[in-house]
């Protein structure tokens, strides 16, 4: 299914561009010959899952292939717990795609929207130091290459060329199947609780040791973070739910529709976002609760925003987010959307954001209507002195001569590029910039 370009742009609306076609492949053939008819037309390609990225990673101006209708599970290795997936499979229908067979993904992010293409290309991950981000579960991918033909990586064919392929940024051709080593399915207890936010700094290192799953929101303008921990617990264990009025209110009425109003108002009057702010700590985060795990690590998320995300060494995530709180009041701006912090395991991924080394995260995010420029241009600045890795999905400025001395295999993952894909069907700005310029 084809149609001449239209406008295309991201949730965030953040990147936008009106591509010269868009093509709808439902199978992995259709991929194949739109990969082909692009390159008989001298075209560039890009597939794109949800345009849930905030950098300009899937912006497309030759070729935009939609993945929406390429969904679905192929197959499932029941012995091993393996599952094979079309690539622009959301993640949030997973789950249920699992369920019949017992299994579950053994972590996720807070955001299920993406595509699980999507999601492993740009590194999307969750929180917890025993645990990788979502590329570290894929054990065999197939591309559609620049020439139009397939190639499978797994254990027994181009083994090496994986922890390239796992997290590719969209740099190597067309991802069209991912296997994912899943787990048996299991649930997660959590306890949501709002503690003083230098409480949870001077104790960062063993909360996140001691948990599976820990992570925390602060407010700026407040001396809160709502912290977030999650237990592991067999399928078989009892399950807490909550209650789906009590949910409503907290998940759709405070956490969606009344921060969208108090976003908006604080877009419009500044000075009574710090109010808005302590008013935010109180009505939210206080509860305890137990579910299948992806109703646990998952939260919808309908808010409209921008992010940037930095992945720094474990060791200096709690220096870093100090060096960020005292910029937000030496600054004197007013941000109404909170700072997010995680931790993640080292893995061995060429370009992951912890690749060699165990990880903590930094999320920073302004409303849509907002200017995230001056305020992520400084937290930038922070997060590089402490070693920062940009998200590859979200807003930053860094470029290739940048991003190579902060990966060991920075160009071995060009080498590779140069070979599958000399002529660059692949490229777009985004990358002229991150892995060329």
């Amino acid at each position: 299914m084809t149609r001449p370009g239209g406008r295309w742009q991201n949730w965030g609306r953040s990147e936008r561009v009106r591509p010269q076609r868009i093509e709808y492949p439902s199978t992995v053939a259709a991929v194949r010959r739109s990969v082909q008819s692009a390159a008989a037309r001298g075209l560039q390609v890009k597939a794109v899952g949800s345009g849930h990225s905030f950098s300009g990673i899937a912006v497309a101006p030759g070729v935009l292939l939609d993945l929406t209708d390429l969904t679905g599970l192929v197959s499932v290795d029941r012995e091993r717990g393996r599952a094979t997936l079309l690539a622009g499979t959301k993640l949030h229908r997973i789950p249920a795609l699992l369920a019949p067979y017992g299994l579950a993904m053994e972590n996720l992010g807070d955001i299920d929207r993406q595509s699980i293409s999507g999601a492993v290309s740009t590194g999307t991950h969750g929180t917890g130091a025993r645990f990788g981000g979502i590329a570290t579960q894929v054990v065999a991918a197939t591309l559609v290459t620049a020439d139009g033909e397939l190639l499978t990586v797994d254990e027994t064919q181009n083994t090496e060329l994986l922890p390239a392929v796992a997290l590719a940024l969209g740099a190597l051709g067309v991802l069209v199947e991912v296997t994912l080593q899943c787990v048996p399915q299991f649930v997660l207890h959590a306890v949501e609780h709002p503690e003083p936010v230098d409480a949870v700094v001077a104790g960062l290192g063993d909360r996140a040791a001691a948990a599976d799953h820990f992570e925390f929101y602060w407010f700026p303008h407040t001396d809160v973070a709502l912290t977030k921990t999650d237990t592991r617990l067999p399928e078989s264990a009892p399950r807490q739910r909550l209650l789906a009025v009590g949910k409503w209110v907290d998940e759709t009425l405070l956490a969606n529709g009344l921060f969208r109003a108090t976003c908006a108002a604080g877009a419009i009057a500044p000075s009574v976002v710090p109010g808005i702010n302590r008013l935010a700590t109180r009505l939210t985060g206080d509860r305890e609760y137990s579910d299948l795990s992806a109703a646990v690590f998952t939260q919808h998320r309908g808010v409209r925003f921008r992010e940037m995300e930095y992945a720094v060494p474990v060791e200096h995530l709690a220096a870093a987010f100090d060096e960020l709180r005292a910029l937000v009041a030496e600054r004197g701006w007013r941000i109404s959307f909170p700072v997010e912090v995680r931790v993640a395991a080292a893995d061995d991924l060429w370009l992951s954001t912890a690749t060699g080394r165990a990880t903590g995260y930094i999320a920073v995010h302004r409303y849509w209507r907002e200017d995230p420029t001056e305020y992520f241009a400084a937290v930038e600045e922070i997060m590089l002195r402490h070693g920062g890795r940009p998200h590859w999905g979200k807003m930053h400025t860094l470029d290739a001569a940048q991003l190579r001395e902060r990966y060991p295999r920075f160009d071995d993952f060009r080498a590779l590029r140069d070979r599958l894909d000399p002529s660059r069907m692949f490229r777009n700005p985004y990358l002229d910039r991150v892995l060329d310029g």
